[in-house]
């Protein structure tokens, strides 16, 4: 147990120590952040693979005490160093991606094209060891009785770890806060799209009972027709039709009520930054208008745990880097507030 006694919370951040300047080391730590720098089939901007190093730098000005969790954080959160290989990969199969994606906009046909063809198979195959390595990852660290979030790169990332999550916790629910659905079948020819993550978390992972989407306001044809007929498994929150409830009268606690009683009793929070107004996010990959303010999103993971289900686990992914460091900073109060409710939902009996 990390001796606390001589650390002071109240004090500027030790940029020795780790995340938020906690003096806790990996074994110590009741919530290991896994890091995964990949952003191979991001469709518009590119920089989410890096913005682990902006967040960790903007989250040393983020104040301990939270109003909600004040003692979570004497738990202990720990992060991982960035796998310099993973990112290198990422950077490589990006570049190949950028060229196809080009490629194909322009209407040709990749099976014209034996470049193409082998760019896509890399790609697709690149994103399989991607996978690969966030299950192993994931496993080792859930074998130890530690809680884990992991720190995007794009949404394709976390598709490991909820593999791993699966086998296990049994079943469970994500609440998915993004401006998409992600609900694409291998978009743009590319099998594990940051596109198409919910798509397949669907279609491979069974423990999986129940996807509830909230902010939604920029999709296609293809995915409201999977919603339609996936009803008993997939619930969608339009931000179109959020805004107009709001209107009409309804309050947030309501509507956040309704959301929490679609969930099951085990909930995974699937968190885009770019499910926030982008006004908090500028420099995401695929900003959209409209979307959540980030205290709504806190009430309402709140919510859940006061409705007795239990948060076993979130992602937080698609943050970008912005030249004065903005959305370091909102992903690093973003990420600090998820922990604590992550610990306080899994509180360690005294």
């Amino acid at each position: 147990m990390t001796d606390l006694s001589q650390f002071n919370p109240n004090s500027a951040s030790n940029p020795n120590n780790n995340i938020f300047g906690l003096p806790f080391q990996e074994d110590e730590a009741r919530l290991i952040i896994l890091p995964v720098p990949w952003e191979v089939t991001v469709s518009y901007t590119a920089g989410t693979a890096r913005a682990t190093d902006h967040i960790v730098k903007a989250a040393l000005q983020v104040d301990l005490f939270d109003a909600d969790c004040p003692i979570s954080w004497k738990e202990g959160f720990f992060i991982k160093g960035i796998d310099k290989k993973i990112l290198m990969k990422s950077d490589y199969l990006r570049k190949e991606a950028e060229l196809y994606i080009d490629y194909i906009s322009q209407g040709e046909d990749v099976n014209k094209n034996q470049f193409m063809c082998k760019s896509l198979k890399e790609i697709n195959e690149g994103s399989k060891i991607l996978n690969n390595w966030v299950y192993e990852h994931a496993v080792e660290i859930l074998k130890k009785g530690k809680l884990m979030a992991l720190l995007g790169g794009d949404h394709s990332t976390p598709f490991g770890y909820l593999k791993a999550l699966g086998e296990t916790k049994g079943s469970f629910g994500i609440l998915q806060i993004d401006a998409h659905c992600d609900l694409r079948k291998s978009y743009e020819g590319f099998q594990y799209s940051h596109a198409s993550i919910m798509y397949n978390v669907l279609e491979e992972i069974p423990q999986v009972e129940k996807l509830v989407q909230i902010g939604i306001r920029d999709y296609c044809e293809e995915e409201v027709a999977y919603i339609q007929s996936h009803t008993d498994r997939v619930i969608t929150y339009f931000d179109k039709n959020l805004k107009e409830r709001a209107y009409e009268g309804d309050s947030w606690k309501v509507i956040a009520d309704e959301i929490v009683a679609q969930l099951p009793q085990q909930v995974y929070i699937s968190f885009d930054i770019d499910g926030l107004d982008p006004k908090l996010c500028p420099a995401t990959g695929t900003p959209v208008p409209g979307g959540f303010e980030a205290d709504q999103i806190f009430y309402l993971l709140k919510r859940i745990i006061q409705s007795k289900r239990t948060i076993i686990g979130f992602d937080l992914t698609e943050i970008g880097v912005s030249e004065n460091e903005w959305d370091a900073n909102v992903g690093a109060r973003v990420l600090f507030k998820m922990c604590n409710l992550l610990v306080a939902s899994n509180h360690l009996e005294a």
